[in-house]
């Protein structure tokens, strides 16, 4: 007699219902938002591979992550799969969609024109990319870190705790490349958090709108104004502020940065903008980025009798070296300081 065979092995899943497994695991509003992206083909073939998707133990699902490369995802346990998924096509898509993706032949592909999301993040405030990816799996955050510019990656470790970053920054020592499947799940993430949203783009205008006024104002009066919103309850006061440069920041930039700045300024607004009541420390942080016939020069201008020249005139040449400092942050050629809060 032959002993009782044990039971038998559940088949193994297919590659479409892994594919779904990992989008139950997210969970319906998260998934929801990743179909969006997905092309009808690839929609019809998560559908049928969900069609005859089984619940997945804990121990299973967490082997089909670690194919998607586990990092990037955690598990979640049991899943009603199946049903689940059903109700993820059925309350993201509409009844036209849904029809368009069981079409077969009739639903042609959709075009997949989108521009790459990596060189989109370079445009994203530091701030904000650094708050995405503390929330991911440092796995996740160190391979995203390795597919942007150095200069991006740095300024987003700075934002980041130093228990975080240290993480992140050891991962990336040895950072692999992921698997297909799990990139572009990273990628819709990354698209759908910091590059289409709306608000945050309206937001970040609006800051640089309040900024470019801010920056018309004599340093007292910005300062003074700064407190003002502080008082109202203006929120992102810090992106705001690293946005504003007054003729008195001069002081706080390195020695090269200033070097750049004045190389493209007219000796005669350098002049203007020094006369009237000037500390001899921002002094001569302007005078040491002239070269020395030009530094010379505007010495001996100094001396001389300013005739009758305005308070206007001297706010309006400080300005103008002011806004080329900003105009020449904007296009990567200096670094302004980082925003200090005023006392």
């Amino acid at each position: 007699m032959q002993p009782a065979s044990e039971a038998p092995k559940p088949p193994a899943l297919t590659r479409a219902q892994k594919a779904a497994a990992i989008l139950v695991a997210l969970g319906k509003p998260a998934a929801g938002r990743l179909l969006k992206f997905f092309k009808q083909e690839e929609l019809r073939f998560l559908m049928e591979g969900a069609r005859g998707l089984r619940a997945i133990p804990q121990v299973e699902l967490e082997k089909i992550v670690a194919e998607f490369e586990s990092e990037f995802a955690e598990g979640v346990g049991l899943l009603d799969s199946a049903d689940t998924m059903d109700s993820i096509f059925s309350e993201t898509l509409s009844a036209e969609e849904m029809t368009a993706i069981m079409g077969g032949d009739a639903a042609e592909q959709a075009v997949d024109d989108e521009e790459p999301v990596w060189p989109l993040l370079e445009k994203v405030e530091a701030e904000r990319l650094g708050e995405f990816l503390a929330g991911e799996h440092p796995q996740a955050a160190a391979f995203a870190l390795t597919k942007v510019p150095p200069s991006v990656a740095a300024r987003v470790l700075l934002t980041l705790a130093k228990p975080v970053r240290g993480e992140i920054v050891k991962r990336m020592l040895d950072v692999a490349d992921a698997a297909p499947a799990a990139v572009h799940l990273l990628e819709t993430q990354l698209r759908v958090a910091l590059i289409d949203d709306k608000s945050s783009a309206l937001s970040s205008s609006g800051q640089a709108r309040v900024a470019s006024v801010l920056n018309e104002l004599d340093k007292s009066d910005l300062d003074s104004v700064m407190d003002d919103l502080a008082e109202a309850g203006a929120t992102n006061i810090e992106a705001i502020r690293s946005q504003l440069f007054a003729f008195e920041d001069i002081e706080l930039l390195e020695h090269p940065q200033r070097i750049v700045l004045f190389d493209g300024i007219q000796a005669d607004i350098v002049t203007t903008a020094l006369r009237g009541e000037v500390a001899a420390t921002l002094a001569e942080a302007v005078l040491s980025a002239l070269g020395a016939r030009a530094r010379r020069m505007i010495e001996a201008e100094l001396k001389s009798d300013p005739g009758n020249l305005s308070a206007s005139e001297i706010a309006k040449a400080r300005r103008q070296i002011a806004s080329t400092a900003i105009k020449l942050s904007s296009e990567g050629a200096i670094r302004l300081p980082q925003p200090q809060a005023a006392a």
